[in-house]
């Protein structure tokens, strides 16, 4: 094969400190996916950011070489003028960022941003390049790729910020795509497709691929090279077969052993008792209404129809399904932060004997205690914590509002949430941006956790953390479930968390609940087509057991082209039937 990109000896550094990228080296071959791989921190974001010289203004490459033989040229990428490394980037080598809230303009349409890739790199028409945008936006899983044109950064979900900069990276077909994190905000099916669009594109065009991921099971399904790093060296590399077969070093067995997997053996069955229900939401939708533009009449979308889910005191219920299916809608009413459709209401029991209070109806004294009782993780770390505040005061400000401790018990109690998600309390002076993107997650839930609360709201929680990490923050969360008695609503498009994690399932699907059940049941009968779909696209670390792309397809499709028990056209789904205890399903009678 041809050598696409050679890193020799790569070190990366600040100030006076010790590098924190040292002697890496490896290489990418045309038609090659190669994959990074470590926890967060470890210096694989640097790594690649290195290739595109589009590193903090405090880095220092302090040696090294980073060489690039492309189409009719060779050249070290560290040594090259500005001018051509700004024709380099988006056209012959493309990135895929891991935050696509901070790396997306705000004041822009989604479509004039990737529409811009080939405006500026091919000397393409408005037209041509919106037709060829509209097509790569069909490709990465857009339901609506009008719409998805049309709309800003702010108006769409995690997962769909994400398919638009995947769109971007890839609508130019570079020859070196470097994917950093590409999946992590997409549900299993979404990720699925991506994954094949990316391998299809390599097989046309001889596209290189440097994937950063945590994902292991990702890996075993795209990468043909993979490198192990941690602390910024390289503990481990080479062929995927040997690497994920019969790992050599400690730490890459120790990533091994801590990748969560749905159990190959089930539990018996169980229905939940809900005798006890902390939280209780019914007939619950929400519409919104979106701007047409011109003097069209606006359009209303739905966002979620007829939710009604119970979650019982110190258990957890996980709401799973694609992005944009309503998921974050409903985490969002449940807080109070969204106002349901007429005819929904959501209702709160602080304590087992106690009234249920009104969400939506709280006067503010109400509403002050359910905020101190009730705490959501966002989705995005980044776009959640104030780039302006130091850490310590991130913390320390939910209990100065609700007037918990003094100072210095404030400081005390932030100091040993950061020591409870695995961080130091010397860290507390630093600024979000000083951290990585799976710390940054950590930091989010830490904060949640100050005030003790009795609801906790995870929208996604564990997504853009490595193996080893959630399997530290999976085992406080049900140590703290455990010991405060605390309730989840646990939003995850990762299954194999949400087996571990979660006493019912609820599957999401465009708004509806088309299955929902306890995991024991639902991971091993399922019986709706679009949960099969779900458990299938699941990644799992075994190179010998690629994910079934046609079945995911076949659930993940069009209502219209499912079998004729669970068939719908539209918003005119059937009824929510109850096959067994516990186990229901969207089905025609």
């Amino acid at each position: 094969m041809t050598v696409l990109l050679e890193v020799n000896d790569l070190a990366i550094g600040f100030g006076d400190a010790p590098s924190v990228v040292d002697g890496v080296n490896f290489s990418v071959n045309a038609g090659e996916t190669l994959a990074l791989v470590g926890e967060s921190g470890s210096g694989k974001t640097l790594t690649c950011r290195s290739v595109l010289r589009i590193l903090p203004d405090a880095a220092q490459l302090r040696s090294g070489s980073i060489n690039f033989h492309g189409e009719g040229r060779s050249a070290d990428l560290m040594s090259l003028p500005e001018k051509t490394m700004r024709n380099i980037r988006g056209d012959c080598i493309s990135m895929i960022f891991q935050e696509p809230m901070r790396a997306l303009s705000p004041l822009h349409r989604l479509g004039n941003q990737v529409a811009e890739v080939l405006c500026l790199h091919r000397s393409m028409g408005r037209a041509e390049a919106k037709r060829r945008v509209l097509e790569q936006f069909e490709q990465v899983g857009f339901v609506d790729p009008d719409r998805a044109w049309c709309s800003y950064p702010f108006e769409m979900s995690g997962g769909m910020r994400q398919r638009a900069m995947i769109a971007m990276a890839m609508v130019a077909k570079p020859e070196l795509l470097i994917a950093d994190e590409p999946t992590t905000a997409l549900d299993v099916t979404t990720q699925a497709q991506v994954l094949g669009l990316i391998r299809r594109l390599q097989k046309e065009t001889g596209m290189g691929v440097i994937l950063v991921t945590h994902d292991l099971g990702v890996v075993a399904n795209m990468a043909q090279q993979v490198v192990v790093m941690n602390k910024g060296r390289v503990m481990e590399s080479g062929p995927a077969t040997d690497v994920l077969g019969a790992p050599a070093h400690p730490y890459t067995a120790k990533l091994f052993a801590a990748a969560p997997m749905i159990p190959e053996v089930a539990a018996p069955a169980r229905a939940p008792s809900h005798d006890d229900v902390i939280l209780d939401l019914r007939n619950v939708s929400k519409t919104y209404t979106m701007r047409a533009g011109g003097w069209r009449k606006p359009v209303s979308i739905p966002a979620c129809q007829n939710v009604d889910l119970q979650l019982e005191r110190g258990k957890t219920l996980a709401i799973v399904g694609e992005s944009g299916s309503g998921k974050t809608t409903c985490a969002r009413i449940a807080m109070g932060a969204e106002t349901p459709d007429l005819g929904g209401e959501v209702l709160f029991r602080p304590e087992r004997n106690a009234n249920t209070i009104p969400v939506h109806t709280m006067n503010s004294a109400e509403r002050m205690s359910f905020q101190r009782q009730a705490q959501m993780v966002f989705q995005d770390p980044y776009s959640s914590l104030s780039p302006r505040m130091r850490i310590q005061k991130t913390l320390t400000e939910p209990m100065e509002i609700h007037g918990i401790g003094t100072a210095s018990e404030q400081r005390e109690k932030a100091a040993e949430m950061l020591t409870w998600v695995g961080l130091d309390a010397s860290m507390m002076r630093r600024f979000p941006h000083a951290f990585s993107g799976g710390q940054r997650q950590r930091l989010s839930i830490a904060r949640a956790l100050t005030l003790d609360p009795k609801l906790l709201i995870c929208d996604e929680p564990t997504s853009a953390l490595d193996v080893s990490v959630q399997d530290q923050i999976l085992s406080l969360l049900e140590d703290i479930r455990e010991r405060a008695n605390l309730s989840y609503l646990f939003i995850s498009h990762d299954l194999a968390v949400v087996a571990r994690i979660a006493d019912e399932v609820a599957v999401m699907r465009a708004g509806v609940i088309v299955e929902q059940a306890a995991p024991d049941t639902l991971f091993y009968n399922p019986q709706h087509p679009y949960t099969k779909a779900l458990i299938a696209a699941q990644p799992e670390p075994d190179i010998s057991r690629p994910i079934d792309l046609d079945l995911v397809a076949r659930g993940a499709g069009s209502p219209r082209l499912w079998p004729e028990a669970y068939r719908f056209e539209g918003i005119e789904a059937p009824a929510l039937r109850e096959l067994e205890p516990g186990h229901k399903v969207r089905c025609h009678a």
